[in-house]
């Protein structure tokens, strides 16, 4: 109760402070990458049920010769890039905790096709809902292997706390400013999950 309290008041308050940075971003992303503005995908939230997370796009609709979408490498703008660097890409997902189906502090949403792939383990991380941040992005983002991912939002689970949310909401903007673990070395984003051991 007190979490969903203090996730309610905060998104709130973020989202009048930096009604400006949407309506700048927005803008942007029109300019740069054209209609919709925003990126929406079907996410597993708390213990797994589907929710539609929004995001800021980053990515442009480019397909190849058989209308498949090309390789996000090929799709990621420079501009796109920069949102994803300054995290502006997540400031939507703001508008998700306030329906309740994100908090700001959780394991990340992940994508549905890696629910059955999940260990029993791993899948305690839809115990608690999905966040903006969270103890694995504090702690590596997409620098660190699945692995320890799922290990830091394990963690994370049996431990969370109001403080500790604090704690990685204030290290969560030291990251953003410093813009550090934004991708995995030589990707342009995170690799896909495969699987215990099956990773690409």
């Amino acid at each position: 109760m007190i979490k969903r309290l203090f996730d309610i008041t905060a998104a709130s308050a973020a989202l009048v402070v930096l009604s400006p940075v949407y309506a700048i971003t927005a803008y942007k992303v029109k300019q740069n990458l054209g209609l919709p503005v925003l990126f929406r995908q079907t996410r597993p939230g708390l213990h797994g049920k589907p929710f539609e997370m929004i995001k800021f796009r980053t990515m442009k609709d480019a397909t190849d010769s058989d209308g498949h979408l090309l390789p996000d490498s090929e799709r990621l703008t420079p501009f796109g890039q920069t949102l994803r660097n300054t995290s502006l890409d997540e400031l939507p997902e703001l508008w998700n905790v306030l329906k309740g189906d994100m908090s700001l502090v959780g394991p990340r949403p992940l994508l549905m096709e890696y629910l059955p792939l999940y260990s029993e383990e791993q899948s305690r991380r839809h115990q608690l809902r999905p966040g903006i941040t969270g103890y694995a992005q504090v702690n590596g983002r997409n620098a660190i292997d699945w692995d320890k991912k799922f290990a830091f939002d394990t963690w994370y689970v049996d431990n969370q706390s109001l403080w500790l949310d604090i704690k990685i909401l204030l290290k969560t903007v030291g990251k953003v400013v410093a813009r550090h673990d934004i991708n995995e070395a030589g990707q342009a984003t995170a690799t896909a999950f495969r699987g215990n051991n099956h990773e690409l």
